[in-house]
């Protein structure tokens, strides 16, 4: 049994994003801070999800870049360009390592404990690790929960690991796929479409939806579906999969219609489960819905006393930065610092494909659904200087304000590096900048960010409330 102490001791189960910066903060905080983690630190933000997957985008973002330079006057030959998938594979993991090095680095640094093992709850104030040397016990004056999500897989297609595969496993592959196919038209199956149809694979993305990226803005997922079709890639809209199979070299996906696509390689990008089961929550008294997802409040703390929870286990919006923002916010309560509530309406978020969609904010589908009044204006890219100067044809700013007020509630950026130019906007709806104010701000000449303060001069006429000067 651990020893008491006058101090808080937090104890932290899941070394994700959710929970590493949670210990960051309650060491700072001048907490005692145990942090139990089996899976490696950074969870699979780092190790198998977020960093990896960009890190290789980052590869296919070049290559891009490369093919569709033409008309910038670079010349090059069809087979002078090709990608070395196990090599890029090789730099995905080191760096993917390397990340989790250093996060572990500044964790003892801190004063954070690290406990290799696998915890779970053995009630509300204490936590069981198992480790390679037993069991440890913890008594704990707060214990917040970070275990994160792993893939869903289909009852009939499970993953092998070699050719037919979940997104954590795809960075094994020694070469490029002679023909991928992809299931799952959301986020995930989106992105890595996207990335191997730029390194060179033949790429077949099913979607069940009449729609690629089904949850994003309409426009901006217009857009990319247009762009994806034009470079060769192959949608299937309104297919839902019903098996998949392995034919020794090959893989046949069967649809529920009866007809079947024959590849090499099948990646499943199906959504994800919550890693909530063996946790003793139950015994604990943390509720979870019926899909599993541990029940939180707007400062993370679940039904039961003490007990906090972050991150992809409790489905509230599976993004790195918001599990992150939900570990601080726990410690920020629980240790007695100011707080404020999650507000998911100032979460910007971004699709790392190419191009990238990045939004903030109010959506389109609220406004359209008369769920919230919004005035939009959309300014396609292809008039922006810069753009022009980039060869870029594809993309828009769009803008979301309130009538009358003019104040910035949403917007949604389409084109390379999205990801970036999304920040004055997130800036705006976190502040409650007008139209106005926006656009009397100035930007670089030329630039794609002009594009934004365009926009917003384009909004001027429904803002007509006096601004402070």
């Amino acid at each position: 049994m651990e020893q008491s102490s006058d101090v808080t001791h937090v104890v932290i189960i899941g070394g994700g994003p959710g929970g590493y910066e949670a210990a960051l903060v309650g060491a700072q905080l001048g907490g005692r801070v145990t942090l139990i983690d089996s899976e490696g630190i950074g969870g699979a933000s780092v190790l198998t999800d977020c960093v990896p997957s960009k890190t290789l985008i980052a590869t296919a973002e070049v290559m891009t870049e490369v093919k569709e330079s033409a008309e910038l006057g670079i010349r090059f030959g069809p087979d002078k360009i090709s990608a070395d998938l196990g090599a890029v594979n090789k730099r995905v993991l080191a760096l993917a390592c390397q990340q989790s090095a250093d996060i572990a680095d500044r964790l003892r640094t801190a004063g954070v404990d690290l406990v290799v093992g696998s915890g779970r709850m053995d009630g509300p104030e204490r936590v069981i690790a198992e480790t390679a040397d037993g069991f440890r016990s913890f008594d704990a004056d707060v214990v917040l929960i970070s275990t994160g999500a792993h893939p869903r897989v289909l009852p009939d297609a499970v993953p092998d690991g070699e050719r037919i595969l979940s997104w954590t496993q795809l960075y094994e592959l020694p070469e490029l796929p002679q023909r991928l196919i992809v299931i799952g038209s959301g986020v995930t199956g989106a992105e890595f479409a996207s990335a191997y149809h730029a390194l060179g694979a033949e790429v077949v993305l099913v979607s069940s939806r009449d729609r690629v990226l089904p949850g994003e803005d309409p426009d901006a997922a217009r857009v990319l579906e247009e762009v994806l079709t034009r470079r060769g890639m192959q949608v299937m809209a309104k297919s839902r999969a019903a098996a998949v199979t392995r034919d020794q070299d090959q893989v046949v996906v069967t649809l529920t219609d009866g007809r079947t696509v024959t590849g090499s390689h099948c990646l499943l990008a199906v959504g994800s489960i919550p890693n909530t089961e063996g946790l003793g929550l139950e015994k604990a008294g943390v509720q979870t819905d019926d899909r599993g997802f541990i029940t939180v409040d707007k400062v993370s703390r679940t039904t039961a006393r003490g007990v906090y929870a972050a991150g992809d286990c409790t489905g509230v919006l599976m993004l790195a930065s918001v599990a992150a923002m939900q570990g601080r916010i726990a410690m920020w309560h629980s240790l007695g610092d100011a707080v404020s509530p999650l507000d998911l309406a100032t979460v910007s978020s971004n699709v790392f494909t190419a191009p990238e969609i990045a939004t903030v904010g109010v959506s389109q589908h609220r406004i359209d659904s008369g769920e919230f009044n919004a005035v939009p204006v959309l300014l396609p890219l292809e008039g922006n200087a810069r753009a022009k100067m980039q060869g870029l044809h594809d993309g828009f700013v769009k803008i979301f304000c309130l009538p009358i007020t003019g104040i910035i509630v949403g917007g949604v950026v389409v084109a390379p590096r999205a990801s970036e130019l999304i920040f004055p906007l997130a800036v705006a709806v976190a502040q409650r900048i007008t139209v106005d104010q926006l656009a009397k701000d100035f930007t670089v000449y030329p630039s794609l960010s002009g594009s934004i303060s365009e926009a917003a001069r384009q909004l001027h006429s429904h803002a007509t409330m006096p601004t402070v000067p």
